[in-house]
């Protein structure tokens, strides 16, 4: 069987058509895994998707980092007179959609 003649999953895995349909499904699921959402027997599953596919093991690499990177980028806290504003304008929002749903 040659590199391409699966069925067209990101990976193409040489050694095995089975990857195929296991890298898609694997690459749907990479950020709940990275954010360790996913009950622990999918995780299993996953982990050793990666330890035996190389390119889904790159992929998931590079969303890692980009992840880590986003996070350390997006730190920075509102000032707090900010953050009262935004809080006082979340509150008065609720009050009029309280008054509009007892209008009704």
């Amino acid at each position: 069987m040659s590199p391409t003649s699966g069925t067209g999953g990101p990976c193409d895995s040489p050694f095995d058509s089975t990857y195929d349909n296991d890298c898609t499904e694997v690459l749907e699921r990479v950020f709940s895994f990275i954010d360790n959402e996913l009950p622990s027997a999918d995780s299993v599953q996953i982990q050793r998707h990666l330890d035996e596919c190389g390119p889904c093991l790159q992929k998931y690499h590079l969303e890692r980092t980009v992840k880590m990177l986003v996070q350390r980028s997006c730190s920075e806290q509102a000032p707090p007179d900010l953050r009262q504003k935004v809080l006082l304008r979340i509150r008065q929002v609720q009050v009029e959609i309280t008054r509009d749903d007892g209008e009704l």
